[in-house]
């Protein structure tokens, strides 16, 4: 299962310049992100923006950089970029395909043109060799300003001590004069990833699997009311990041897998308190409704008739049981709308499946609910703080001995954060 060990931003709204997680050339050694993390901290101190800094390089992939400005309201380049910075927009990611391989960073910048339109100023993806446990590693994708090389197959091309002292002109004569399998690349669309298009030719499988990867990414950013919605029946094979093809998804599964899926909707009404049993019905007019039968009541209930909480439950155990798990999930305050007893059963069913190897999804929570927060271990929860310079901060809370000292004492997480335990002193 492909994750993410570390990712960095700098000059992304307040995310003027952190590190999450594990990076090769952090200064400081740190542990890589667990399969189920969470990040934590007071309202405006940056936990949504972190989450939409995935969901603008995921949107960069699908869209192009000028599109993804745009998306969910971001404003434009100028609105997201650092305040009173001038300087690029970049992420860092440091993943690896499965545990057996090697990991892969790939870097990314953006930058706007002479005439104000971003557009994608650099992407590197490095990774080293296979009898190379530590020093430089090698490139084997470099583009600057959409020009540069690409080394195919499994091929690497120069190292990043090389990379800094040549220029352009000059690392492509090299690499052309030492590798073979050496590739000149000339993206005719500055505004596009290049891992976009070179992901998608066969030559290039590590390109192909670092697209892919980020390609099944899925946020969800539910709305119990979207999920009301009547949609026209037809199935969809995945939940989509508002949640309006509920009934789609179940349809999907009900006549891709049935009989997975009966014991699917058994094991998710069971963790719902008072449900028996879960189906769907199918409209004259070809709509579909999911059904829900509750135990006190002889007939049916229909989603537009069921709580929040109920319909939010059953959205992410739904997710938990796609047939194709994303590779990395992300879910924005799962706790909403939902009873405080039930958040530690819905933390134990993330980290299961986080846990769940060749079958599970990377997990990535943002939170402000103590009991969720009770559910968790201190090497799987980030605090978020709103700097001096009103910059965002983070930090692992295990990082902290006080803190580890007290969960070993016995001590619940989420109540040392109600505490102010896990704040800065």
């Amino acid at each position: 299962m492909a994750s993410i060990l570390g990712f960095r931003v700098r000059n992304f709204r307040a995310l003027k310049d952190i590190t999450f997680g594990q990076l090769w050339n952090a200064r400081e050694k740190s542990d890589p992100l667990t399969p189920l993390t969470a990040v934590i901290g007071k309202n405006g101190v940056g936990k949504s923006t972190l989450f939409d800094a995935f969901g603008f390089l995921s949107d960069c992939l699908r869209l192009g950089v000028e599109e993804a400005c745009d998306q969910h309201n971001r404003g434009g380049f100028d609105r997201i970029r650092s305040q009173g910075s001038s300087d690029p927009i970049e992420f860092a990611i440091y993943y690896r395909e499965d545990e057996r391989s090697r990991p892969i960073t790939y870097e990314v910048s953006f930058d706007t043109d002479n005439v104000g339109r971003p557009f994608v100023k650099s992407e590197r993806l490095r990774q080293r060799r296979a009898n190379q446990s530590r020093g430089w590693p090698f490139s084997f994708l470099i583009l600057n300003d959409g020009k540069g090389v690409a080394w195919r197959g499994d091929s690497f091309g120069i190292s990043l001590q090389d990379e800094n002292e040549l220029t352009l002109e000059q690392l492509l004569a090299k690499s052309d004069e030492e590798s073979p399998d050496t590739e000149v690349v000339e993206m005719d669309d500055i505004r596009r990833l290049g891992i976009a298009t070179l992901g998608s030719l066969r030559q290039h499988p590590r390109i192909s699997a670092f697209r892919r990867f980020i390609e099944g990414w899925h946020l969800s950013y539910f709305t119990p009311d979207a999920a009301r919605s009547l949609p026209l029946a037809g199935p969809q094979r995945h939940l989509n990041v508002h949640g309006d093809n509920l009934g789609n998804v179940v349809q999907f599964m009900e006549r891709e897998h049935p009989r997975k899926f009966r014991e699917v909707l058994s094991a998710i009404a069971s963790k719902i308190p008072g449900i028996d049993a879960i189906d769907t019905h199918r409209t004259e007019d070809g709509r579909l409704l999911l059904r829900f039968n509750d135990a006190s009541f002889e007939d049916p209930f229909f989603a537009q008739q069921m709580s929040d909480g109920t319909l939010k439950v059953f959205a992410y155990l739904l997710l938990l049981e796609d047939p194709s798990p994303p590779p990395f999930l992300c879910i924005e305050e799962p706790e909403n709308g939902l009873y405080h007893k039930l958040l530690d059963a819905l933390a134990h069913e993330f980290r299961t499946h986080a846990r769940s190897k060749g079958r599970g999804s990377q997990i990535f929570l943002t939170t402000h609910q103590p009991y969720l927060v009770d559910s968790l271990g201190p090497d799987e929860v980030w605090v978020m703080e709103k700097g001096g310079d009103g910059f965002s901060t983070i930090r692992r809370a295990s990082d902290d001995p006080l803190v580890q000292n007290m969960i070993n004492e016995g001590l619940p997480l989420g109540g040392l954060w109600y505490s102010d335990y896990l704040d800065v002193r």
